[in-house]
């Protein structure tokens, strides 16, 4: 099942390291929407560079209605005074059990994190591609 794909490569990516503007198509560094890109790429689904342009795919999903393999977009401390698609700053992928696999600069690296309410604070919306 390709969700399932997605998670796994996903995950197989763990502890990788946070590099903003990381470059795409390489697995060395990645920011959040170059992991998400090329998470997505490896299994036949094409997702364009950076988080808000991603966000412009897809399905909006309602938040209690997400399943594995969803992308979960989120505003930044930098963004979240801006208006439409520019307060997004931060994208995720759901991978079930309330757990979402990103990365960012506070976890320095490619890791799973519970949606919590800090995370739901900053939730803007969430996208089906698959």
């Amino acid at each position: 099942m390709l969700k399932n794909r997605i998670v796994s490569t996903g995950l197989s990516f763990l502890g990788t390291p946070y590099d903003f503007n990381a470059k795409p198509n390489q697995t060395e560094t990645f920011d959040c929407s170059s992991f998400t890109q090329y998470v997505f790429k490896v299994n036949g689904i094409r997702l364009p560079r950076n988080s808000r342009q991603q966000f412009q795919m897809g399905t909006f999903i309602p938040l209690d209605q997400i399943e594995l393999g969803d992308l979960l977009f989120f505003t930044t401390k930098k963004r979240k005074q801006k208006h439409g698609i520019d307060r997004i700053g931060h994208v995720a992928i759901y991978i079930g059990d309330g757990k979402m696999l990103h990365t960012y600069p506070k976890g320095k690296k490619v890791k799973v994190s519970t949606f919590t309410d800090y995370w739901k604070k900053a939730f803007i919306g969430a996208k089906r591609v698959l």
